[in-house]
């Protein structure tokens, strides 16, 4: 049985995001020129698309939106049971040159911004990368850090930060002990 508590509601997660989008749209206030929003598959999309839609409303200029599959550049590929579900990067801009602004939902090793770092300059040669999180769990693993967060925390290691936009899940954010 796994046990979920809420640690941030909807409303409170949508606050976030819009705190998250001026905070983009002052360090790059020409956003439709400037940077592109790539969402790290699975939940780094919904949270770029809504980055994006918010800091469109705040500059009048919607960033160049990607979706970026990571699954083939993870350390742990060999490790996984089952094989991850390979998904289609959607990247339809040229990102040479380009200041590019990674998303994801939680940052808590750093693995997967590793992998994205690396599946991301496949594609060439940003002017610059950084990163958004709506949830920063603080001790990564690698040296990598958020520019653009929502919310930190410090649960403890046994404990997973579950994202959700709707479906299942009600939108919010959620504590998971997956042990229990």
């Amino acid at each position: 049985m796994t046990m979920r508590k809420q640690l941030y509601s909807a409303s409170e997660m949508e606050s976030a995001i819009a705190r998250m989008a001026a905070a983009i749209a002052a360090a790059f206030p020409q956003a439709g020129k400037e940077c592109a929003l790539v969402g790290i598959h699975q939940l780094g999309v919904p949270l770029a698309e809504r980055l994006r839609d918010a800091v469109s409303r705040i500059t009048g200029q919607a960033p160049e939106f990607g979706k970026l599959d990571i699954s083939m550049y993870r350390d742990d590929i060999g490790n996984r049971n089952p094989l991850p579900l390979i998904r289609e990067t959607e990247i339809d801009f040229d990102v040479n040159d380009r200041s590019i602004i990674l998303v994801d939902d939680v940052l808590s090793s750093g693995r997967t911004i590793r992998a994205a770092l690396d599946a991301l300059t496949d594609y060439g040669r940003p002017r610059m990368i950084r990163l958004a999180v709506l949830v920063d769990r603080g001790e990564p693993e690698y040296p990598i850090r958020a520019d653009f967060v929502g919310f930190q925390s410090s649960l403890p290691a046994d404990r997973k930060v579950a994202v959700s936009f709707g479906g299942e899940l009600d939108a919010g954010i959620y504590e998971v002990d997956w042990k229990k």
